[in-house]
């Protein structure tokens, strides 16, 4: 009879190798209506569900979001959700079009207002190549090409939490559970 492949029984909905849902402090997406809203960030939180950190970011309407945390970005900068390609700033968020070419960039949108799918794991991002009138194409973390349309949004800068694979793990146990729902914690894997 055997036994089934690894790569079966994690595809399946109920085993061990999920990553508990529980964990992540909220869904992260661009709101639809940002665009040309300005905030502050008022803090960096440590989000157990994923590599990178979040920046929680008070709105000028002294709304509060939740974002992908930039490297270099710190408590008190100020981040701008605009179309104006004057605003190119570490931690913006700008369209495609609007991005020089060769610029680094996350958290991208693949279809226009779908809130951001692409490179957003700890220390990724993504380079600008080429522009057409109507489509940007990138290059991702993996060396692919990838075509998306030049109205999606996305983050300039490189997603915070990078070193994280930097710190041993030190003892066995620590691996064993890191890798039981088959994620990576704060630190990750060392040499062994």
């Amino acid at each position: 009879m055997g036994k089934r492949l690894i790569q079966q029984r994690r595809g399946r909905s109920n085993t061990k190798f999920n990553a508990p849902s529980h964990r992540f402090r909220a869904e992260i997406k661009y709101a639809k209506d940002i665009i040309g809203k300005e905030g502050q960030i008022e803090d960096i939180i440590h989000d157990p569900g994923r590599t990178a950190p979040l920046a929680r970011v008070r709105l000028k309407d002294n709304s509060i979001i939740l974002t992908l945390a930039c490297e270099g970005n710190k408590v008190g900068d100020k981040i701008k959700f605009t179309e104006n390609k004057k605003d190119i700033n570490v931690g913006n968020v700008l369209p495609l079009s609007k991005i020089p070419e060769g610029t680094p960039i996350y958290n991208i949108e693949i279809n226009p207002g779908d809130g951001g799918k692409l490179v957003r794991a700890g220390g990724s991002y993504a380079s600008v190549v080429s522009h057409d009138k109507k489509s940007t194409v990138i290059q991702l973390p993996s060396g692919q090409f990838k075509t998306i349309n030049s109205d999606s949004r996305a983050t300039l800068g490189i997603a915070a939490g990078g070193g994280r694979k930097d710190k041993p793990f030190i003892k066995a146990g620590k691996k064993h559970f890191a890798f039981r729902t088959n994620e990576l914690p704060q630190y990750a894997q060392s040499g062994d």
